[in-house]
């Protein structure tokens, strides 16, 4: 019987679980989506899979993160969930992941979803990566990093360019399974995928240099406030 063959990160049962059914799905769901933000702030300075073990005790401490609930936290129960020892109990985190819903669903109301704001950033398509080595997978690239700005223009914390690029992994934006791995071709690796243009780096580099916000899109263009 032929073994299967993963990328080289997930070492066990819960890592491999992880990597087999959700890294690199395209994600649309907006909830979903504001879990992986609180997660990935979480994450800051620490591993991926201490916040996989404690993940059952986030959805239970972030009303299952809906960032309608959360966005109401006032201090007595941020007090409560620095007392949790089921979560990060870093208050900076926990405050940040309450301010990060009301900016959620700002967001989600200039946009009509979180997920219409945040695909824009590779053109509603995942960007299908051939790596061969992880030596060769990015901490960040130019869209992680004009993701960031933007995200932090809108009040959003805990979103530096790594932990924007971890969530482009996160949620399929990106697929970076490398090329030997079952899942790569699972996800669209198969068929080559969509990679980044020159054309879009050039738009990403005049974000950073001018934050706009993103708006309206039209015909497969950004446009600028």
């Amino acid at each position: 019987m032929k073994s299967i063959q993963r990328c080289p990160w997930p070492t066990d049962e819960l890592y491999r679980a992880y990597h087999d059914t959700e890294w690199g799905v395209p994600l649309h769901d907006d909830r979903r989506l504001f879990e992986f933000i609180v997660l990935e702030g979480a994450q800051a300075g620490l591993s991926w899979h201490i916040i996989l073990k404690k993940r059952a005790a986030y959805r239970k401490a972030f009303a299952r993160f809906d960032p309608e609930k959360v966005a109401r936290f006032g201090r007595v129960k941020i007090g409560q969930l620095c007392a949790d020892a089921g979560i990060v109990r870093n208050r900076l985190k926990i405050e940040s992941a309450v301010s990060n819903a009301r900016a959620f669903l700002k967001t989600q109301e200039e946009f009509g979803s979180f997920d219409a704001y945040i695909w824009r950033f590779v053109d509603g398509r995942p960007r299908i990566n051939r790596w061969r080595s992880m030596s060769e997978v990015p901490a960040r690239t130019k869209v992680s990093d004009a993701m960031s700005k933007d995200l932090m223009a809108r009040g959003f914390r805990f979103v530096g360019s790594t932990i924007c690029y971890a969530h482009m992994q996160a949620t399929g934006m990106v697929n970076d399974h490398l090329v030997r791995c079952f899942r790569h071709g699972e996800l669209g690796g198969a068929r080559g995928g969509t990679a980044p243009s020159r054309c879009k780096d050039r738009v990403f580099e005049r974000i950073l240099a001018h934050p706009p916000f993103f708006t309206h899109v039209r015909s497969g263009h950004l446009h600028k406030n």
